[in-house]
């Protein structure tokens, strides 16, 4: 019988590496959907040598670690819009912080959270998932979708309550789009992130029983970079650079590339108060990965781990300095780029990380897949389940990527190798750079005979995305004005 037991655990084990998902018989698999606010990939498992974030390293060994993930427009509500829909924004119409996607292009739409609800998960949002302005809309529900929940919790923190404590740096600017910091007093439990993760963790301990669809969306390290001061002293200021920007450097780039920082470079703001700003940013990230890291503990506290497919991600990337640019809205790398990790059960690959070029837009349709659930025919992004099994699969995808200047577009397309950029369909100008050599995106290698070919390939993939003739038409109005 222990040789047969032994040889019993062994098939299991096989089966078990050949097929994703693979619950209990008759469970659903639940899903924990992570979402941070204006995080990079500064981080440990991405191989920042500076940033300590072992609670998102941990949970890469745990999944697969997208080296090549890309939001669909590097601004909050767009972003966040794009994903939960699962459509591309000049589908959704949402350009901008303001609009009510559900009030204006899509009122009839189901959401990535509406699917499992139809399902017959119990769905519940804890902090920002949809737009909120942060810091001002903290503890309200924001541009929130009601019809994506059943429960919804808007946490309010220390850090709301005491904003007049706050050191801002660029005080013609509100503190949403600011460099301003805060080295808090008190504890983790008081912050408003702090309150996600302890009204997840209750969510979860409530609703262990029945399958659920929890998001768990953080406020940091979006400005102002606030935390409990602890953090802030992992990073002595002295071990704080800037990348080094000249005032010569702005003649390399097109004008409407630089155009999400002015004044141009870095707001004006001197060295000195740029570099603890960045600090406080850093100190924000391991804030918030310690609070990531109370929400795993409580999965493999209430033993949901091997039911629970664990999704992280940011709503986009951030410069910190790059090009003289600082936040986002950029079509830089820095910009469109995304942290995300997948971790789900019975996936072949673990602790791997995949290169092929993804997009925020393929999460609706991996979770739909990874829980066996019947999603939107109309869904625009792609299963990223293949790459769960094999991080090196065969991926053709490009990642799209968009912005909008005073008047025109920007339109982006990422291969594993280049990045291509067009601004007004080409009327103000075009980028291409090869990210073999050149990483940083420094030198513009557009217009150059050696690459004539790449780059009409490239644009073909542009215009299949967005034809040169429809960027005109892809917005009703002009787009408010962004905070």
């Amino acid at each position: 019988m222990h040789h047969a037991r032994i040889r019993l655990l062994a098939i299991v084990a096989v089966l078990g590496l050949t097929a994703l998902p693979t619950a209990h018989a008759g469970d659903k698999l639940n899903v924990l959907f992570i979402a941070v606010d204006d995080m990079n990939n500064d981080l440990g498992c991405y191989g920042h040598p500076q940033v300590r974030s072992p609670s998102i390293d941990r949970l890469a060994t745990r999944g697969v670690r997208f080296e090549r993930a890309y939001c669909q427009f590097p601004l909050c509500s767009p972003s966040r819009v794009s994903l939960l829909t699962g459509l591309r924004p000049d589908t959704t119409k949402i350009f901008d912080l303001q609009t009510d996607f559900r009030k204006t292009t899509l009122p009839d739409v189901v959401t990535l959270p509406q699917t499992f609800r139809k399902h017959g998960y119990y769905a519940a949002r804890v902090g920002k998932i949809y737009h909120y302005g942060n810091p001002g809309q903290i503890g309200t529900n924001g541009l929130d979708d009601p019809q994506s929940w059943d429960e919804r919790i808007n946490p309010r923190g220390r850090d709301k309550d005491e904003e007049k404590k706050i050191i801002n740096y660029t005080p013609k600017r509100g503190l949403g789009s600011s460099l301003s910091l805060l080295a808090a007093e008190g504890t983790d439990e008081e912050q408003t992130d702090g309150k996600v993760a302890a009204e997840a963790i209750k969510l979860m301990e409530k609703h262990k029983d029945r399958p659920f669809f929890l998001a768990a969306g953080f406020y940091r390290p979006h400005c102002p970079y606030v935390a409990p001061k602890k953090y802030f002293d992992l990073y002595p200021l002295e071990q704080i650079t800037l990348p080094k920007v000249l005032a010569k450097d702005r003649s390399n780039y097109l004008r409407p590339a630089l155009a999400s920082t002015n004044p141009w470079p870095i707001y004006q703001v001197e060295e000195a108060k740029a570099r603890e700003a960045k600090r406080a940013y850093y100190g924000a990230i391991t804030f918030v990965d310690t609070q990531v890291g109370k929400l795993l503990d409580a999965l493999d506290r209430l033993k949901l781990t091997d039911k629970t497919i664990v999704v992280f991600w940011s709503d986009h990337g951030y410069h910190l300095g790059e090009h003289g640019l600082w936040m986002k809205q950029s079509l830089f790398e820095e910009s469109a780029r995304v942290p995300m990790i997948i971790a789900a059960p019975g996936q072949k690959a673990r602790g791997t990380s995949s290169s092929r070029t993804v997009e925020l837009l393929d999460l609706y349709p991996t979770l739909a897949d990874l829980a066996g659930l019947e999603a939107p025919r109309t869904l625009q992004g792609a299963s990223l389940k293949p790459l769960l099994n094999d991080p090196k699969a065969e991926w053709k995808r490009p990642a799209h990527t968009q912005v909008w200047r005073a008047g025109f577009p920007g339109h982006s397309v990422r291969t594993e190798r280049w990045r291509y950029t067009e601004w007004a369909s080409g009327k103000q100008g075009v980028e291409l750079y090869d990210h073999n050599a050149d990483p940083k995106e420094m030198k513009n290698l557009a217009g150059e005979p050696k690459y004539a070919e790449v780059q009409k390939e490239l644009q073909g993939l542009v215009r299949t995305n967005w034809p040169a003739d429809s960027y005109s038409n892809t917005r009703g109005t002009k787009p408010k004005k962004n905070p």
